[in-house]
C-alpha cells in the first residue's frame, strides 16, 4: 500500500468548461481552496447547496464559476440572480464575475444597489443583462417597478445570508422568493448558521448538499497576526499615533461602532498629519467609490469605517486592522479582520480594549481560534526610535537622487557659513517637519494593569483613585473640583468616577492619569490651595465606591400591606 497522500485537486479536475479554466490561469488561480473543490462540482451537478463559510475563504468563486459554466450568453435574459447585504460586496462580487467571465463573449453583469440612480440601471435591463448582482432594498424596489423580470431565471445565490437577516432584510428575502421560479437552483452561503437562516434554507432549497467549512476558517485566519493593547478609552487616539509611528503599516482600515465616529476620528487623523477619510452609510454612493479608489491608488493610507460600510472591501494594501472600538460580537471581529491577510498576504489585526473589556478577548479567541498576543503600549524610547528609523529610510531613498548640484550647493553653504557639515546638517534636519518630531519630547502613556487579581487601585472599569489635597475644613466642593480637572487634562465629566469628601482631602476616582497630566493638575489651585494630585491605593479590606450610589426615589409600596378603605365622616349639616 503506497504511503502517499491524494495529490490536491485542480480547477481542471472540477468539470468547467475551457474558457473558464484559461480565465483562471491567466488569473493566478493554482488549487481551489475547500469550500471551490466542494461547492463547484456540487452546483455543476445542479444540487441546491447550504454553505457554511467565513470571508476569506474564496465563496465568491465557489458560486460564480459554476453560475457562468451554465450562463448562455447568447440569451439577454436574466439567468441568475446574486443577492449581497451591501454596496460594496455587490460591486466586489460583480467585478469578479467579470475578470471570471473574460473569455465569454457577449456577457455582460449588473449590479444593482441603493444610493445610485436609478436612470442608467433602467437602461442597462431594458438592454439585457444575464447576471444580476444586488442589493436586497434596491433588488425589491425594481420588482415593484416591474423593470426586472425573473421568468427566464436559472440561479438564485444568497451571499452572507446572516449579515443580510441581520440588516433586517428578511421580508426583502421573502419577496425575492416569490418571484422566482419553482425549479431555479439556490445556493445560500452564511459565515453563520442562527435560526433564521436554517429556517429560509429549510423553507426555500430544495434537498440541499450542505457544506461545513469550520476549520478552512479559522484556517483563513494564519496569515493574520493578531495583538491587542489595553489602552483607556481618552488614550486611544494618542495610542493609535504611536502605532502608526512604530508599525510598519502601508495601508490601515480603522474600525469604530458609530458613523459620527468615523468622521470624527478621520478629521483628528488628517489634523495630525495623516492621510485619513471616513467611510460609512451616510456618504454617497459616488464618494464612497472615491474613498476605496483613493485607498488602492495610494493617495489614502486609513480609512475609519463603520462595519456595514466596510463589508467586501478588498485592497491588496490593507496591511493592518485596527478596531478602535470593540466590536459587537466576534462575527464582526471576523469580518474585520478578515480585511487584511488576504490571498496569502501576511496582515496584522490590533484591538484596542479598555481593562473592563478584557473578558470579552476570550470569546473573540475561541472565534479565530488563535491566541491574541498582548502586548504593552510602545514607550516613549520605542517611538523615537521608529520617528528616527522611518527618517533613516527617507533619507537613504533621496540619497540616491544627490547629485552634483546638491553637492555643490552644500560647499556653497559651508562657505557662506561659519558651520562644519555636521553642524550644517543638524541645522537643515532642524528645518525638517519630520526631523522637528525626534525633538519633541514623548510622554510614555500609562500602562493597563496586566491581567490578575492583584487588588491596586485599578479596577475593571480602568478607574483609579486619586488623593487630592483640599477637603470639607478648606471649602473644597466637588463642582468646583470636576471643573479644575476638565479644564487642565483631557477628562471628560462623564468620565469622573465618585467624589469623597474628607476634612483635609479629598479622594476622587479617574480613568489612568499619565505622569505629564499629573504634573500639571498637581499645580492647579482651588481656594489657595495645590491639588497634589497622587495615585491612592485601596487599602485591604476598604471598600470600593468608584461611582457615585443611585439616587433614592420615594419609597416602592408594591409588596406593601394594603390598609382596609375608611370612608371620611361627612360633616352633619
Amino acid at each position: 500500500m503506497s504511503d502517499t497522500a491524494p495529490a490536491a485537486p485542480q480547477f481542471a479536475d472540477l468539470g468547467l468548461p475551457a474558457p473558464l479554466l484559461d480565465a483562471l490561469n491567466s488569473l493566478g488561480y493554482e488549487t481551489p481552496s475547500p469550500i471551490q473543490a466542494e461547492a463547484i462540482p456540487t452546483l455543476l451537478a445542479g444540487h441546491d447547496l447550504l454553505g457554511l463559510a467565513q470571508t476569506g475563504t474564496g465563496k465568491t468563486a465557489a458560486f460564480a464559476l459554476p453560475l457562468l459554466a451554465c450562463i448562455e450568453p447568447s440569451m439577454r435574459a436574466t439567468q441568475a440572480l446574486i443577492l449581497t447585504p451591501t454596496r460594496e460586496l455587490a460591486l466586489q462580487v460583480a467585478e469578479a464575475l467579470q475578470r471570471y467571465a473574460q473569455n465569454l463573449r457577449g456577457f455582460t453583469v449588473l449590479a444593482l444597489y441603493g444610493g445610485s440612480a436609478f436612470a442608467p440601471q433602467f437602461k442597462a435591463l431594458e438592454r439585457g443583462v444575464q447576471v444580476v448582482v444586488a442589493t436586497p432594498g434596491r433588488l425589491t424596489d425594481h420588482l415593484r417597478r416591474g423593470t426586472l423580470k425573473l421568468q427566464e431565471l436559472k440561479y438564485l445565490v444568497l451571499d452572507e445570508a446572516d449579515e443580510m437577516l441581520k440588516m433586517g432584510f428578511a421580508d426583502d428575502l421573502e419577496m425575492v422568493f416569490d418571484e422566482v421560479p419553482d425549479d431555479c437552483q439556490r445556493a445560500l452561503f452564511s459565515a453563520t448558521m442562527p435560526p433564521g437562516v436554517r429556517n429560509v434554507a429549510h423553507k426555500h432549497l430544495h434537498e440541499p448538499k450542505e457544506i461545513r467549512l469550520h476549520s478552512g476558517a479559522k484556517s483563513s485566519l494564519d496569515t493574520i497576526t493578531q495583538k491587542v493593547w489595553e489602552v483607556a478609552n481618552h488614550h486611544k487616539l494618542d495610542a493609535m499615533t504611536r502605532l502608526l509611528e512604530v508599525e510598519p503599516v502601508d495601508a490601515m482600515i480603522v474600525f469604530v461602532r458609530t458613523k459620527t465616529a468615523s468622521m470624527e476620528l478621520a478629521e483628528r487623523l488628517e489634523a495630525r498629519g495623516f492621510a485619513a477619510a471616513a467611510l460609512n452609510g451616510d456618504l454617497s454612493q459616488q464618494l464612497r467609490e472615491q474613498v476605496v479608489e483613493r485607498l488602492k491608488r495610494g493617495q489614502l493610507d486609513i480609512v475609519v469605517a463603520t462595519d456595514v460600510a466596510a463589508r467586501g472591501l478588498d485592497v491588496e494594501r490593507i496591511t493592518h486592522v485596527l478596531n478602535y472600538d470593540l466590536p459587537h460580537d466576534s462575527e464582526s471581529y471576523v469580518h474585520r479582520i478578515g480585511r487584511t491577510g488576504r490571498a496569502g498576504r501576511q496582515g496584522t489585526a490590533i484591538l484596542f480594549a479598555t481593562p473592563r473589556e478584557r473578558r470579552l478577548l476570550f470569546a473573540l479567541e475561541k472565534a479565530t481560534g488563535q491566541k491574541i498576543e498582548q502586548q504593552a503600549l510602545p514607550s516613549a524610547d520605542a517611538v523615537r526610535s521608529g520617528r528616527l528609523g522611518k527618517l533613516a529610510t527617507r533619507l537613504n531613498t533621496a540619497s540616491e537622487k544627490v547629485g552634483a548640484t546638491q553637492q555643490q550647493l552644500v560647499r556653497d553653504l559651508m562657505e557662506l557659513t561659519t558651520l562644519d557639515a555636521e553642524e550644517l546638517a543638524a541645522c537643515l534636519l532642524s528645518m525638517l517637519p519630520s526631523a522637528k518630531a525626534l525633538i519633541e519630547p514623548v510622554v510614555d502613556l500609562p500602562q493597563a494593569a496586566p491581567r490578575s487579581t492583584e487588588r491596586f487601585a485599578e479596577q475593571d472599569d480602568g478607574l483609579v483613585r486619586y488623593k487630592v489635597q483640599g477637603g470639607r475644613t478648606n471649602g473644597m466642593l466637588p463642582k468646583p473640583l470636576v471643573d479644575a480637572l476638565c479644564q487642565n487634562s483631557n477628562l471628560r465629566r462623564p468620565q469622573i468616577g465618585n467624589i469623597k469628601l474628607f476634612p483635609q482631602h479629598t479622594a476622587v476616582y479617574l480613568p489612568a492619569l499619565d505622569a505629564a497630566t499629573l504634573s500639571r493638575l498637581s499645580q492647579v489651585e482651588i481656594n489657595g490651595i495645590a491639588l497634589r494630585i497622587q495615585p491612592w491605593p485601596l487599602a485591604e479590606g476598604e471598600s470600593d465606591d468608584r461611582r457615585p450610589p443611585p439616587r433614592k426615589g420615594p419609597p416602592r409600596r408594591d409588596n406593601a400591606e394594603k390598609r382596609p378603605f375608611k370612608p371620611k365622616a361627612r360633616p352633619r349639616s
